[in-house]
């Protein structure tokens, strides 16, 4: 080759042209049937767009056309990894139109059911959370853990992912005997796998260098877009609503002490020791919102051992659920509930005719979450987008319903 020739090729200006790129709706790490259409140039992007409705059912529609007890089973389908938040949710909306209160040993039962299932929801999502990052030990840690609650679950209501367990009323049955002392027995195994979980993901160097300081979302941001749940308290908000929430609510937790697990700095639950926070983490990113699901385990076991020791010190019934057919009253109500994935709202609208509804809606805190994808996604790595949506732990059921 001569001089000239070589002195042409070194001066060629080379540049990588824009491409979008799908990830999704097939793709492993994006929680579900939802697409993604990345704008890239090279490995940076630019834009994300996503795509939803692969998963749309028509479920508020079709809660039109049930009585409220029937409906019971279709919040089991929107977040279907939390479906006893999702049955809570919708049972404590129409017990606020029918002026309902529960007995007391059913509110115990329900706090211990809820917070063990936000339990098996962080999990979850956690164990998958590492996956998408490409650590397997992790998932196999909390899948096991997982599984043991819905052995739980399972014992008390015959199903392990659907559960129609909570209802409008109270329960659908009090809990079998043994199952008290098989929950306690859970709570104390599983504790040591919380520290064993905090070395294989919140201070192992490749995890904290994977989310340290990627998809910071500011405070001012995430309350501008609705995020609430862990993706708000992750940017530091201090806002849960088991305890700022509407009285119909946080009555259920009256008497139980827990404090919001909220990112800020020396301002995490006082009485467990946590690993220190990354140097490279910034308030706001990945690591704060994975930790802040770490923390709120360690919350709910408290609030599990302390629901126990109510129930079984609470002389009288669960209740009963109303009937199938009972006739509503004319009105409205509306109700959010503080789940895995944050503030969970149901609304239900009688004119007072018959038990069926003549409107229902649900407002989804995945769709709100989800919706910040655009803004943390922007100048990032193809790599760091997994990363960033796996932070934000959605579950398209519950955004396309």
């Amino acid at each position: 080759m001569s001089q000239l020739q070589s002195s042409q090729i070194i001066e060629l200006d080379v540049r990588t042209d824009e491409m979008l790129v799908n990830m999704g709706p097939q793709h492993p790490s994006t929680h579900g049937v939802l697409r993604l259409v990345l704008r890239t140039d090279g490995e940076v992007v630019s834009e994300v767009t996503p795509h939803i409705g692969y998963l749309h059912r028509c479920a508020e529609k079709i809660g039109e056309n049930l009585t409220p007890r029937q409906w019971v089973p279709y919040t089991d389908r929107m977040d279907y990894l939390a479906g006893m938040n999702m049955n809570l949710g919708w049972s404590l909306t129409v017990e606020k139109l029918l002026q309902l209160q529960v007995t007391e040993k059913c509110r115990h039962l329900r706090v211990m059911i809820a917070e063990l299932n936000r339990i098996a929801s962080h999990l979850l999502g956690l164990g998958a959370y590492g996956l998408d990052l490409g650590t397997f030990t992790p998932f196999f840690y909390c899948f096991r853990e997982r599984e043991k609650i819905l052995d739980l679950f399972e014992a008390a209501c015959g199903a392990r992912l659907t559960y129609s367990y909570i209802t409008v009323g109270g329960v659908t049955h009090d809990l079998p005997p043994g199952w008290l002392k098989k929950c306690e027995q859970f709570l104390r195994e599983f504790q040591p796998v919380v520290d064993e979980l905090h070395t294989l993901l919140t201070t192992n160097s490749i995890f904290i260098r994977r989310t340290a300081g990627i998809g910071v979302l500011p405070a001012e941001m995430a309350i501008d877009y609705g995020c609430t749940g862990p993706v708000l308290r992750g940017s530091g908000v201090d806002h849960d609503l088991r305890r700022d929430g509407e009285e119909f609510y946080t009555q259920m937790y009256d008497g139980y002490a827990f404090e919001v697990a909220v990112m800020k700095d020396g301002h995490y639950p006082r009485d467990h020791k946590y690993p220190p926070v990354p140097s490279q983490a910034v308030l706001g990113d990945c690591w704060h919102r994975f930790f802040v699901r770490m923390i709120e385990i360690q919350q709910s076991i408290d609030l599990v051992w302390q629901a126990l020791d109510k129930y079984s010190t609470t002389k009288g019934d669960v209740g009963s659920p109303i009937k199938l057919n009972q006739k509503l009253p004319k009105g409205e109500a509306y109700l959010e509930t503080e789940c895995p994935r944050g503030q969970m709202g149901f609304m239900i609208v009688s004119d007072g005719n018959s038990a069926i509804p003549r409107r229902v809606r649900a407002r989804s805190s995945s769709f709100c979450n989800l919706s910040v994808v655009e803004e943390l996604c922007q100048g990032v790595l193809i790599a760091d987008v997994p990363a960033i949506i796996g932070s934000l732990d959605i579950v398209m059921g519950e955004i396309d319903r």
